[in-house]
C-alpha cells in the first residue's frame, strides 16, 4: 500500500511540475485576413468574426451564388453552346471552346471544381441572355436569401466596382450551398463527369 501511495505522490509531483513548466493557456483566435467570418453551417451561429461588415472583393466565391441561381432557374440537362465571350473570358478556366456544346450540369461542375470563369459566363448567357441580366438575378436572389449590403456585377467574381459582397452577409450562402442537394438534387453523390465519373 505504501508503494502505491508513493507512486501516486510521485505522479502528483510530476504533474504539478509539468503544469508549472508548461502552463495551460488559451489564446484568442486571430487571422492575418483583413476580414473574416467563421460560422456553424447547421445552426448559422457565428463562431468568430473580424471586420465582417467591410466591403471586400470576393473573387471566385461569387461562383457559389452563380451555381445557386443556375440550378434554380435552369434545367441541368439543357445543352449550352459556348459563345466567343465565354470562351475568351480571362482568369481561371475549364478551357471552353467557341461553339462547344455542354450540358448545364457539366458547366456547373466546371464552375465549381475548376473555378471556371468561362463556365460562369456561359451559364449566365444561357440562363439570362447576358452577364448583366444574370447579375440582376444574382442580386435578387442575394436579397431573397438575406445577403443584404451585397452587390453583384458578374457571375465569376472578376473585379468590378459594383461587385462587393460583405463577408458578414456571406454567412447565409454556404448553408444554401450545402442545401442545394436537398432542394435540387445537385450535386449528386456520384463523381463529377470532369473527373471521369458518370
Amino acid at each position: 500500500m505504501q508503494t502505491l501511495l508513493r507512486r501516486l505522490a510521485a505522479l502528483g509531483i510530476a504533474l504539478a511540475a509539468l503544469f508549472t513548466l508548461f502552463p495551460c493557456q488559451t489564446h484568442a483566435v486571430s487571422t492575418s485576413a483583413s476580414s473574416a467570418i467563421l460560422m456553424d453551417v447547421d445552426s448559422g451561429r457565428v463562431l468568430y468574426e473580424q471586420n465582417a461588415d467591410a466591403k471586400m472583393l470576393i473573387a471566385s466565391t461569387t461562383k457559389i451564388l452563380t451555381a445557386l441561381v443556375a440550378i434554380r432557374e435552369g434545367d441541368l440537362n439543357d445543352v449550352v453552346t459556348v459563345s466567343r465571350e465565354a470562351a475568351y473570358t480571362e482568369g481561371s478556366s475549364m478551357y471552353l471552346k467557341v461553339g462547344e456544346k455542354l450540358t448545364l450540369e457539366t458547366l456547373l461542375y466546371g464552375l465549381l471544381l475548376c473555378s471556371g470563369n468561362d463556365a460562369a459566363v456561359a451559364i449566365a448567357e444561357h440562363i439570362s441572355g447576358s452577364q448583366e441580366d444574370f447579375a440582376k438575378l444574382m442580386n435578387a436572389t442575394a436579397r431573397e436569401i438575406g445577403m443584404e449590403h451585397s452587390s453583384f456585377a458578374n457571375p465569376n467574381g472578376l473585379d468590378h466596382e459594383d461587385h462587393y459582397p460583405r463577408p458578414g452577409t456571406w454567412r447565409v450562402l454556404p448553408a444554401r450551398r450545402w442545401k442545394m442537394r436537398l432542394w435540387y438534387g445537385w450535386p449528386p453523390p456520384a463523381a463529377s463527369p470532369l473527373a471521369g465519373g458518370p
